[in-house]
């Protein structure tokens, strides 16, 4: 069997014609395997939903209980059967319940990797590397110039800022799913014990990391009372980043900006959102975690997704590794 016959890109996304079902397909399919919560991931509609119980839980919270006909958990590292193709979930490290999915059948073996990190990260399982013949990588940062400074380091950074600046707010955008809690466990982690406000829109699933056994600290709605502004001055904020375009972030004490963000990289970028102190936190794997893990997999041909495709095509290329990009639509970057 070739690999083509195996898995290959459709306009609903990666499709299994022997098993006759979608890898986190972009529009309503009958049978959707989903790699995490992500947005561009997981949608609502599908017939059947097969995914790690904590996603299958993540898809509950932002999408109500009949987001799908039916749910099928996968345990991780469990070996099951889906119309005759062997079918396993594998830890991505991405956000809480991310996972690879292992798709073999006809003597081979595809790994889709979803979205994924290799660094530790104290809210979800790391990632784990599996063996395979065709490796399906992410290549969000598939460029050499992303390598991603220390957590602590940028952690640290926004700490310090706020003892230069303890009359100021500082607001921190974060995505809603990972991104926010691993911020607020960060910081957590650096010694920051105050209460830390959030935006309205986090609390829910703030509410499902703390029921997981992931203590985030005091938290506390980011809501102006009768103390004013003034009742943020030296407080952090963190917010979904859509929320700080908006009226909601004016109402904060001489605000200093942060963004969370692997995209904080680029100052063009930074500057154009208007961000005071950028912060370098990506929940995806920089160019040296990339290459790494393709070489961990063992895998003899790589098809690279959603992203700077080209460039990690051509280093595969050049390391004597088969590739090709697979120019899949519809995968933002809402995890960065």
């Amino acid at each position: 069997m070739r690999p083509s016959d195996l898995l290959q890109p459709r306009p609903q996304g990666l499709y299994c014609p022997p098993g006759d079902f979608y890898i986190d397909p972009v529009k309503p399919v009958a049978r959707a395997l989903i790699t995490h919560g992500h947005a561009d991931h997981a949608r609502a509609g599908h017939g059947a939903v097969m995914a790690t119980r904590e996603t299958l839980e993540i898809m509950a919270i932002r999408y109500g209980a009949d987001f799908t006909g039916s749910r099928q958990e996968a345990t991780l590292g469990e070996r099951v059967s889906v119309n005759g193709v062997e079918v396993s979930f594998h830890p991505a490290g991405h956000v809480l319940g991310s996972a690879q999915i292992r798709v073999a059948h006809g003597g081979r073996c595809i790994v889709a990797s979803g979205d994924y990190k290799r660094r530790r990260d104290p809210t979800c399982q790391g990632f784990e590397p599996v063996a395979c013949d065709v490796f399906i990588t992410e290549a969000t940062f598939g460029l050499p110039v992303f390598r991603h400074p220390d957590d602590a380091g940028e952690i640290a950074r926004l700490l310090a800022s706020l003892e230069q600046f303890p009359e100021r707010t500082h607001l921190v955008g974060a995505y809603s799913l990972g991104k926010a809690q691993r911020v607020i466990r960060l910081l957590r982690e650096a010694g920051y014990d105050e209460t830390i406000h959030i935006h309205g829109a986090l609390q829910k699933l703030c509410d499902y990391f703390e029921s997981e056994g992931i203590a985030l600290g005091p938290l506390s709605p980011a809501t102006i009372g009768n103390g004013g502004k003034s009742a943020f001055a030296g407080k952090i904020v963190v917010g979904p980043p859509s929320a700080f375009a908006d009226r909601w972030a004016r109402r904060f004490s001489d605000p200093v900006s942060a963004f969370a963000s692997g995209w904080m990289r680029i100052r063009q970028r930074a500057k154009q959102r208007g961000v005071e102190l950028p912060l370098i936190l990506s929940d995806h794997s920089d160019w040296d975690e990339l290459v790494a893990t393709i070489a961990d997999t063992g895998a003899s041909e790589v098809w690279v997704t959603h992203g700077r495709e080209e460039a990690l095509v051509r280093w595969c290329e050049i390391n004597g590794i088969a590739a090709r990009p697979l120019h899949l639509v519809g995968y933002e970057d809402e995890g960065d």
